[in-house]
């Protein structure tokens, strides 16, 4: 969350910045109840702080009287009245900083003022790699080709858990594997990853430590068990941050790098009918999550290296991709930059999403309480948190399929995951 000592110290730059997510008057109204509410805890703690104050020295007057022998039943009677308003005073305090909880969990992270103005249509392009392969025939979606090689069975799954939830099966269940297998080695072993095995439902501690709770809650896309408390996990991201909630880190310990598989689930209660074909949009899917604890001055650079780690896959496979600086409409509610990764699917003819890397500054590391202490006896800071996808696991698979395709019907497999599949070619079973 925002740091509230920024909105009291310069309301108005908060305020431009959060409008430059393109909503403004949203943002802006919460700012002016951060602020009251603000004004009113610091109002009651001073006043309550006066009246523990004048309660003690009054309690040293009644001792004094008492020891002269002297009635003291007017201190006394001072003493009642101010811890009566004392406990009045507490009670509302709790109430005030609720509220302003309440209020500062609903607030987005300010945009870099690198980040451009507007929404997705401002998404600058930074840099493209590869060239989209020419075809001497009309390439294919990737639905007609898996379920043409037996590789994906989107009616099965849709059978056993409804539209949204595809099944795999012979070399369709083997790619996920390798490509997952691939993912985690190349990011442990050349990127400097810590393997991690999470666990796949979450509290909604951890949710709200990074940044999924309130907004993607209340917005009706994680998928909940509220007899136990517990969510689907959305994205790995959830609860590699959270192994380090609540803790103090020794500078030594920074930068720590997790990486990790989990399948992700996710309602899309906002996209309903949108890009239904094959594996364009679903409710469960597989993904390696990349994230970072890095100290605060090292966090852009960190930015652009693991948007790096995830671009060396991609170029590993062969396939073409463009990476995307987001503009800040179209920038998620806890990141202050991000970069996309978009790889080029020829079958249905778009540009897709495989990645998302974020700088997330200290946003989650505030909800979170995730410090570190710079040097030895110094003031304990908040880390910066960074996440990348390393890759998502559907929409590289439609790359795989639509740019590897051939006109007898098979697909060259890349050259980097034949040890792991243990063929160069998908063919008809």
């Amino acid at each position: 969350m925002i740091d509230v000592r920024l909105i009291r110290q310069d309301p108005d730059a908060v305020r431009q910045r959060l409008a430059a997510r393109g909503k403004g008057g949203e943002t802006s109204a919460a700012i002016g109840r951060v602020l009251a509410l603000d004004a009113e805890r610091r109002a009651l703690i001073g006043e309550g702080d006066e009246l523990k104050a004048r309660r003690n020295a009054v309690s040293q007057q009644v001792g004094e009287r008492r020891r002269r022998g002297e009635s003291a039943d007017d201190l006394i009677a001072e003493t009642r009245t101010a811890g009566d308003r004392i406990k009045e005073i507490d009670a509302r305090l709790r109430e005030v900083e609720g509220a302003v909880e309440h209020e500062l969990l609903r607030i987005p992270n300010l945009v870099d003022p690198s980040v451009p103005e507007g929404g997705e249509e401002a998404n600058v392009v930074v840099r493209t790699w590869g060239e989209p392969r020419e075809f001497g025939f009309a390439p294919r979606p990737h639905w007609e080709i898996g379920t043409e090689l037996g590789l994906m069975d989107l009616a099965g799954g849709a059978k056993v858990a409804g539209s949204g939830f595809p099944a795999y099966r012979g070399m369709g269940a083997r790619l996920q594997r390798a490509l997952i297998n691939f993912f985690l080695d190349l990011h442990t072993r050349e990127h400097g990853y810590t393997e991690v095995e999470p666990p796949f439902l979450v509290t909604r501690e951890s949710m709200q430590g990074t940044g999924q709770y309130p907004k993607f809650v209340e917005d009706g896309d994680a998928y909940e068990l509220p007899e136990d408390g517990l969510y689907l996990v959305p994205t790995s991201e959830v609860p590699l941050v959270n192994l380090l909630r609540d803790e103090l880190l020794d500078a030594g310990r920074l930068p720590t790098r997790f990486t990790a598989y989990s399948p992700c689930f996710r309602r899309e209660a906002g996209a309903a009918g949108k890009d239904t074909r094959g594996l364009l949009r679903l409710h469960q899917f597989d993904k390696v999550e990349l994230v970072r604890f890095e100290r605060p001055e090292r966090s852009w650079e960190a930015l652009e290296e693991m948007t790096g780690h995830a671009e060396r896959v991609l170029q590993l496979l062969g396939l073409p991709y463009r990476v995307l600086l987001l503009a800040g409409g179209d920038t998620g509610f806890g990141s202050a930059k991000t970069y996309d990764l978009e790889v080029w699917a020829p079958g249905v003819d778009r540009w897709l999403e495989v990645s998302s890397a974020s700088n997330m500054t200290d946003f989650q590391a505030r909800r979170a309480s995730i410090r570190y202490r710079p040097e030895p006896g110094a003031r304990p800071e908040f880390v910066h948190t960074l996440n990348a996808s390393g890759l998502a696991l559907p929409r590289t698979v439609i790359a795989l399929l639509e740019n590897g395709q051939q006109e007898d019907g098979s697909v060259s497999v890349p050259e980097a995951l034949r040890p792991y599949l243990g063929t160069d070619r998908l063919v008809r079973p």
